[in-house]
């Protein structure tokens, strides 16, 4: 599999690294915290991308890899990744920004028929909200305005990405959609979702790694010795671990290959390893100065550590992967 990017593609990077270095400094992602319009002018910006959710899954995935890379707030994940395909799954064409809600009390994304959706992203941000409802063997979709809902904010460790209890309206109307229609929205949300922890994981890692070279002891830079080294070798591998398992699956599902949902597993489960360990080892090698509300660390290690529990855990799909392999082999 040959993962050279095309000149196109060099260039959607390129355009998209340089758009939210220049307009989602740490800054806005803490002014966030506390007003959530100050994402606004951002959000004007990435509504022009939008339309990436209805191409090719590895160019969104490099859009969605500088995102994380800013921890970028704003509902661009929930209405390209999630809303977008499952809007075209119930013939809804026109244009708009929606979320999805899907998980049941117990977080996990499957169809169910409770009356109050768990973890839905960005709902006080968007127009529309698609319901899954049913069972995961028969689901229904329901579309209804956002303005009309009622929603009660979760608190979560990621201030950057809001997530809402919303109530499933006793009068929605739904459509039945397959068990693979909402699957193949699934498998594509874990790629995104794992390819926006890829940017969180390189901003981990190179900022540690700088840390390291700068920070003195005993009149050398940490970096020197070699414990410090070894635990950047370890994010370093990690991090090409999960690049490599992102890409592939990313590839995988643009090409329509069998294993497609194997490898959409894998690249979350690796994206999710990657992105703990450099969490971990970046703030113990950044010492006190990582623990500080000054320090921009923290917004990146709350955003792994969240993105790692949504959409299903690394020990999630890693079950899931077994139970896969182990009924195809008997």
């Amino acid at each position: 599999m040959d993962f050279t990017l095309s000149e196109e593609q060099e260039l959607l990077r390129q355009s998209a690294r340089r758009l939210l270095t220049n307009e989602c400094p740490p800054t806005l992602v803490r002014a966030h915290v506390t007003d959530r319009a100050a994402a606004a002018p951002l959000w004007g910006h990435l509504c022009e991308w939008t339309e990436l959710g209805d191409g090719p899954l590895v160019d969104l995935c490099l859009f969605l890899e500088e995102t994380g890379a800013v921890c970028a707030p704003g509902p661009l994940f929930a209405s390209t990744v999630l809303w977008a395909p499952l809007a075209r799954a119930v013939g809804l064409s026109e244009p708009s920004i929606g979320t999805v809600a899907m998980a049941g009390a117990s977080g996990e994304w499957i169809a169910n028929d409770e009356p109050v959706k768990t973890f839905v992203l960005d709902a006080d941000l968007v127009e529309r909200v698609a319901f899954v409802v049913g069972s995961p063997f028969a689901p229904r979709v329901g579309i209804a305005p956002a303005g009309g809902l009622a929603m009660r904010p979760l608190r979560t460790v990621d201030t950057s990405r809001p997530v809402f209890d919303v109530d499933v309206p006793d009068d929605l109307a739904t459509v039945e959609v397959g068990p693979d229609e909402v699957l193949d929205v699934l498998e594509r949300a874990w790629v995104g979702l794992a390819a926006e922890m890829l940017g969180t994981t390189r901003w981990l890692f190179e900022r540690t790694l700088e840390y390291a070279k700068q920070r003195e002891q005993f009149d050398r830079p940490i970096g020197s010795f070699q414990a410090i080294q070894h635990k950047l070798a370890n994010m370093a591998l990690a991090r090409e671990r999960a690049w490599a398992a992102v890409y592939h699956a990313a590839m995988a599902i643009d090409a329509g290959e069998p294993e497609r949902r194997q490898a959409a597993h894998v690249a979350k489960a690796q994206a999710a390893i990657a992105a703990r360990l450099c969490a971990k080892d970046g703030i113990q090698i950044h010492g006190g100065i990582g623990f500080t509300w000054e320090h921009d660390l923290h917004l990146f290690l709350r955003r792994a550590l969240s993105s790692e529990y949504l959409l299903g855990t690394s020990d999630w799909h890693l079950d899931q992967l077994g139970e896969a392999l182990l009924g195809r082999a008997g």
